[in-house]
């Protein structure tokens, strides 16, 4: 080994290049809730749910580009978190940060029993069994440089784009009469109650599950300080992500309302299956399957990732016990990986052992917390900018309509929270996340009050 390549570690320690930033933005969203979750969305809504994925598409578009506007007028704080930190203080940085890392731990429990439950029509093994040897597998994938992590999660992600890019191309031909017997769509997506068959409270009320599967592009963000040009690559990821993932959601559920009948879409079936056995494309049943197993290893490989590193910028800022801020000679967080994936595991075993209580009640407290994260990022976009223009500095700032933009986004926010209070099925969901986001508040303001 020559000095030069002894040195590399130091230089460009995390090695992610660009192709692993843009498709880890892309994996962190696109997953299970797209392939399989969007059938119970079609059904509750009807068609109307293209309003409400449109809605969902914007609100992200949004904030990603907020946060794009953070970190290139202000680079290398970290992931958003810090400029929640840098615009509200530490209570509420505490407080993001805490509620994003329990946010990625439920997730990271729910989606290791898919997977294992995917599984197990192949392998004859229990399911906790499955779930825990798909944590330990992803473990040991983080445990490496984070290279090997922007890898695997490259190519898991390339199946699901590529996946979704040909249903899209498929469907078209068949709705344009290139092969099969063709299909009436007016009747097939107006024929069933119009566009609104349940109502606007319907759509209002279905955004928050919609907004679980569309989230997760700030992923990117805190991949970006991994690049060897942080800033350079989370300003050309968020300017275009969330375009890009509100294309892909809504060309996919347009086609699969194209395609089929919307009553006959059966939610916790993939409406995609349900399209392509229309269709008679040959092994839809066991080609989704591959797709939805890429996809759940994905996002069970972004969840690791997201979740130690949070927990190690936490620990960094003394919100965290100190330890979880160690990293190994591959600079990848092992202790923190380690903290998160038992955490991830006891959420799997609740959902196993106590499914209508402990873990119900967790997915309760985590379903919602995400608007709360993003209505911290909106908030501190606004402080950074007003304190930016009042220093002079405002020129990296160029979101159209700031304010009213900002405070449209919030009252949007409200709005969904209202509506998830007026509907019975969501509403302990909104009160429990609601009651999360108090409690690490409290803990926030306890540790404020010992410390000083």
């Amino acid at each position: 080994m020559t000095d030069q390549d002894s040195t590399l570690p130091t230089t460009q320690p995390a090695g992610l290049r660009n192709r692993h930033i843009a498709m880890i933005a892309l994996g962190g969203i696109i997953g299970a809730g797209l392939f399989v979750g969007s059938g119970a969305a079609i059904a509750a809504t009807g068609p109307a749910v293209l309003l409400a994925f449109l809605a969902v598409g914007i609100l992200v578009i949004l904030v990603m580009r907020m946060l794009g506007e953070m970190v290139t007028a202000d680079p290398g704080r970290g992931s958003f978190v810090e400029y929640i930190r840098a615009a509200h203080g530490d209570r509420l940085g505490f407080t993001a940060g805490w509620l994003y890392w329990f946010f990625w731990v439920v997730v990271l429990g729910s989606e290791a029993i898919a997977g294992a439950i995917l599984l197990q029509d192949w392998i004859g093994l229990p399911v906790w069994v499955l779930s825990i040897g798909l944590i330990i597998l992803l473990k040991l994938v983080n445990f490496a440089a984070p290279r090997v992590f922007g890898e695997c999660e490259f190519w898991l992600s390339m199946v699901k784009v590529i996946s979704i890019v040909a249903f899209i191309a498929v469907s078209l031909l068949y709705a344009a009469h290139v092969f099969g017997p063709g299909v009436p769509v007016r009747e097939n997506v107006l024929g069933h109650g119009g566009f609104f068959p349940h109502g606007i409270v319907a759509v209002l009320s279905i955004i928050p599950t919609i907004l679980f599967t569309m989230m997760g592009s700030e992923i990117a963000t805190v991949a970006a300080a991994e690049s060897p040009e942080p800033s350079k690559n989370v300003a050309r990821v968020t300017r275009s992500i969330g375009t890009r993932v509100t294309l892909f959601y809504l060309a996919s559920v347009a086609m699969i309302l194209i395609v089929v009948p919307w009553p006959s879409i059966i939610p916790g079936r993939s409406p995609f299956v349900t399209a392509m056995d229309v269709m008679g494309v040959p092994g839809a049943g066991l080609l989704m399957r591959i797709v939805v197993l890429s996809a759940v290893l994905s996002c069970l490989n972004s969840s690791m990732y997201i979740t130690s590193r949070i927990l190690t910028e936490l620990a960094g800022e003394g919100d965290a016990p100190a330890m979880l801020a160690r990293k190994s000679p591959t600079h990848a967080p092992r202790l923190a990986i380690i903290v998160s994936s038992v955490a991830g595991t006891l959420v799997a075993f609740s959902s196993i052992l106590a499914p209508n209580t402990i873990f119900s009640f967790l997915l309760s407290c985590s379903g919602g917390v995400i608007l709360v994260v993003y209505c911290l990022i909106v908030s501190a976009y606004v402080q950074t900018r007003n304190r930016a223009e009042k220093a002079g500095q405002g020129e990296g700032f160029s979101l159209p309509l700031f304010p009213f933009c900002n405070y449209g986004t919030l009252l949007a926010v409200l709005m969904v929270f209202i509506a998830m209070l007026a509907n019975p099925a969501e509403r302990m969901t909104a009160i429990a996340s609601i009651g999360t986001s108090a409690f690490f508040f409290l803990l926030a303001s306890l540790k404020n009050k010992y410390a000083s």
